[in-house]
């Protein structure tokens, strides 16, 4: 099957031009202009005028089914990457999850069984370590060449997946010898429960104290010292859903100084904030982990975006319904299940905010959603370029339509949205998975299943820095 995508900008990280895409079977095969003029056929022709033409974007943060707080996380790989792609999203990498006192292997073999045969984008894996022992250190070389280069740790949740510095350090020298990548969810989750405890026993039980007792000062001196480890190991690390100028503080402060220090934020820290979390138990909808923040930090995390302090804009999509799920929490903010809806609105909101909002270029934009994150996860050129030899992900974008973002056209499954009645300018038009059309003219016509585990390099990150 080839397709002509024809008379559309190409928009990616290094510029912009006028030209055609000419796709053969899941490939590009051709880039130039005016190629039907020029002898060149095809099965169908796509008309991109007026439109952009851009790498299918890449969310390296979801949660897809995840376990928490005596439920699960209502996105399924099928529903999941299906609102993924509605969004302009062609490649997902989610977490598995290492179970305390079991293996990595355990942990990835359940992961692999929720998503194939049901995920209709690419996907690929990050590993959760709960567990640091002898034996799960040894397992992730194994990982590393089976494609799974990059492994999660806290310094959140004692008692679940927190790990000391002794158990992180272990975990990045493993990594100074099989080229893998540690990601932090760094803030000081010791601390944090003493606050929370002291909140809850002095009644004060509304989502809004989850963002209060999560300081942010707690996610600066987080990041600094999982930063100084990673230094001591001589390896990078990459900072996960960066919230707080305290942490972005210090990810520029170890950039400035030759560190091989990454970070991502994510759309809620970019466009909602602690207030969001002060209407009584309709904050719930809003609890997450690092929490929403004051808005005056949003000015700096945009900063950090325009200089790249900040490589990526990831979600963290985990979404629990507010009926059912999140009201699991009412009168005890701390049993509220973490996490919020996103796969689906990540393109657009930062398409709206940041390329109409005067703050990133459109080549910016795509950095941040697609080629940056293609990069530093290994996937580059394959996923995150238009051009030759490259997996046909593509998305015909239209940077002027106006849509309404609400809970009732979503389709995340998920009963709100973080950002219901907001107006955004931009959406996806069509949609090409490895080269097959899975939305067309904002219809949904992908096959099944036609998501394809990506195996993933590791990365050339003392380049990147």
């Amino acid at each position: 099957m080839r397709t002509l995508i024809a008379n559309g900008t190409i928009v990616t990280a290094d510029g912009s031009q006028r030209a055609d895409v000419l796709v053969d079977g899941e490939t590009i095969v051709q880039i130039g202009r005016d190629l039907a003029s020029n002898g060149v056929t095809a099965d169908e022709t796509i008309d991109a005028t007026a439109r952009w033409v851009i790498p299918g974007a890449i969310d390296v943060h979801t949660h897809m089914e995840l376990p928490f707080g005596g439920t699960f996380a209502k996105d399924t790989f099928e529903t999941g990457t299906r609102a993924a792609a509605w969004g302009g999203t062609t490649t997902i990498v989610d977490f598995a999850v290492q179970s305390k006192g079991k293996s990595l292997r355990e942990g990835l073999d359940a992961w692999h069984a929720k998503a194939e045969g049901k995920a209709v984008v690419d996907y690929g894996f990050h590993m959760i370590m709960s567990d640091v022992t002898d034996e799960s250190l040894a397992e992730m070389d194994q990982l590393v060449a089976e494609g799974i280069p990059d492994f999660k740790l806290f310094t959140a949740y004692p008692g679940v997946f927190y790990s000391d510095d002794g158990a992180i350090f272990r975990a990045l020298q493993q990594t100074a010898t099989n080229g893998g990548l540690i990601m932090m969810h760094a803030e000081n989750g010791l601390a944090i429960d003493i606050l929370a405890a002291q909140y809850a026993e002095g009644g004060r039980t509304d989502p809004y104290y989850h963002g209060v007792v999560r300081y942010p000062i707690f996610e600066g001196e987080a990041t600094n010292r999982v930063i100084r480890l990673a230094e001591a190991a001589n390896v990078p690390i990459y900072i996960v859903h960066l919230s707080a100028r305290d942490a972005l503080n210090e990810v520029r402060a170890a950039r400035d100084r030759g560190a091989k220090a990454f970070a991502e934020t994510c759309p809620q820290y970019l466009f909602l904030s602690l207030e969001d979390l002060g209407n009584g138990f309709e904050g719930s909808k809003f609890v997450c982990s690092p929490p929403l923040r004051p808005s005056d930090h949003q000015a700096e995390l945009w900063q950090g975006l325009v200089k790249d302090d900040l490589q990526v804009v990831s979600t963290d999509h985990c979404p629990f319904d507010f009926h059912g799920q999140k009201d699991l929490g009412k009168g005890d903010f701390r049993k509220i299940p973490n996490g919020l809806p996103g796969v689906e609105d990540r393109v657009d909101l930062l398409h709206d905010g940041g390329v109409r909002g005067g703050r990133l270029t459109k080549e910016r934009w795509v950095e941040v959603i697609s080629t940056a994150p293609a990069k530093l996860f290994g996937m580059y050129p394959r996923k995150g370029a238009v051009a030759v030899g490259s997996d046909a992900d593509l998305v015909i974008y239209d940077p002027s339509v106006t849509r309404t973002i609400s809970a009732t056209t979503h389709h995340m499954d998920v009963d709100y949205s973080c950002y219901e009645g907001r107006q955004v300018v931009g959406q996806s038009d069509t949609v090409l998975s490895r080269g097959t059309v899975v939305i067309r003219d904002r219809e949904w016509v992908g096959p099944a299943g036609h998501g394809r585990f990506v195996k993933r390099t590791t990365a050339d990150y003392a380049r990147m820095a």
